[in-house]
């Protein structure tokens, strides 16, 4: 029988439609005759695509997208999973309209912020400011792999929606902020972002435990770094296993059963009009 995860276990309570592109089939955004399904987006990083030359480096890097602005109620630009080989490089890039976070899965490297290099292994959350140069290089043997939210700062959501609304420009440069999720189990980005990735929390089962994750005025973003386990929600189920992302709509939730020990990592993504009201 299973058993309930601690409070501690749970996504927090306060915490983009179209279909999936990758893994598993596409849920829709509505049934027939029924309910908007909680599921935006379910996705793989089975068959990620090979890049060269990303944000000007040399090299390669696997990359899959498993949700963007139409998938998405919030303002979030993109959810996505990346890799680079030994050596690799992700090359340095300014933020200039976009908050976004490196969640470092597997392998060990260096976040470049503002030209100095911070060593990062798995666990290692790095948040990324406007203003801010960034950039990961593998220092290790073995593939560095992260996950990667990015969403817009409030001023560039208000240019996007309002044409004739001037960006105010860029911040200045800040410092790097990053912290160690597995450690820390539960991030939030209060002085650091904006917008609306509001908290980032790790969730761990045991075998036969269960959890309920969702918001209800906020989007929330799954990853499974590692495990089997099932999530269902109404008639839809989705199984579990590592590198599997998922999206829920804000105002569901999902039911996840643990089949094994199940590590999930799990973003809050607040809606337009609560950035707003907190900006």
């Amino acid at each position: 029988m299973s058993t309930e995860a601690s409070p501690s276990h749970r996504a927090p309570a306060t915490s983009p439609s179209g279909q999936a592109t990758t893994g598993h089939p596409p849920l829709p955004a509505h049934t027939a005759g029924g309910p908007r399904s909680p599921f935006r987006s379910i996705g793989t990083a089975k068959g990620a695509a090979t890049v060269y030359g990303v944000h000007g480096a040399a090299g390669r890097t696997h990359w899959k997208c498993f949700a963007g602005r139409r998938q998405l109620d919030s303002a979030t630009e993109a959810v996505e999973w990346a890799s680079i080989p030994p050596r690799g490089l992700s090359g340095e890039h300014r933020h200039t309209r976009t908050e976004e976070i490196y969640l470092i899965l597997r392998g060990r490297g260096e976040f470049l912020f503002n030209g100095s290099p911070h060593r990062v292994g798995p666990g290692s959350l790095a948040l990324t400011a406007p203003g801010n140069v960034h950039g990961l290089r593998n220092t290790a043997d073995t593939d560095l792999d992260w996950w990667v939210i990015e969403t817009l700062a409030p001023a560039t959501h208000t240019v996007l929606s309002t044409p004739d609304h001037m960006h105010p420009g860029v911040p200045a440069m800040g410092n790097p902020v990053i912290f160690d999720l597995f450690k820390d189990r539960t991030v939030r980005t209060d002085g650091v972002f904006t917008g609306p990735l509001r908290q980032v929390d790790v969730v761990e089962l045991e075998a036969g435990q269960r959890t309920v994750l969702g918001a209800p005025d906020a989007e929330v973003a799954v990853f499974v770094h590692s495990g089997d386990g099932r999530a269902t929600a109404d008639a839809a189920t989705v199984d579990l296993s590592r590198d599997t992302c998922f999206t829920l709509a804000a105002g569901t939730s999902t039911a996840v059963h643990a089949l094994t020990p199940l590590r999930l990592l799990v973003v809050t993504l607040a809606l337009r009009q609560h950035s707003a009201e907190a900006s």
